[in-house]
């Protein structure tokens, strides 16, 4: 079993998180300061898919035109598209920039309503420390719905 990751929380007790993230890498610092592990869809369409094997969450930013047109990347597409990855996405989490208003973390919106999972969260840019907060909470109470929580050996957080 994987060690506990700083906060306490153990990789076996949460859902997987997979991510995209362009060369801007806001999704890359967000994840960074999260703190847990995390599989990153490759930016290149010439790079192969990501082959996944446990329940998980994917974060995703938004590149919509002014119109909605492309939120989701083509990337985030050709993962979904595999009915194997498709089958465990457990929700989403968007990302965005406010500055677009109601397209703001669009590619969220537009995810799950096409995997027909919840939208979990939404946040700006990098995140907060309030947005890191409230997605390790999440991730945590998304894995004792799962029953991942049960599937491990060692209590899957050390927090009271």
């Amino acid at each position: 079993m994987p060690a506990p990751v700083p906060g306490g929380l153990s990789p076996d007790c949460i859902p997987d998180i997979v991510y995209y993230s362009s060369s801007s890498e806001n999704t890359v610092r967000f994840i960074d300061r999260l703190g847990l592990p995390a599989k990153r869809i490759p930016i290149s369409p010439k790079d192969e898919n990501l082959v996944i094997n446990r329940p998980f969450v994917l974060i995703c930013p938004t590149y919509a035109d002014g119109e909605g047109r492309g939120a989701v990347p083509k990337q985030v597409i050709r993962l979904l598209n595999d009915p194997a990855n498709r089958a465990l996405i457990k929700g989403v989490i968007g990302t965005g920039n406010r500055n677009f208003g109601t397209l703001f973390a669009s590619s969220g919106d537009v995810i799950a309503r096409k995997c027909n999972v919840p939208l979990l969260y939404k946040f700006e840019l990098a995140g907060f420390d309030d947005d890191i907060a409230r997605v390790r909470s999440g991730l945590e109470k998304m894995g004792r719905k799962l029953g991942l929580a049960e599937t491990g050996n060692a209590p899957c957080s050390t927090m009271g």
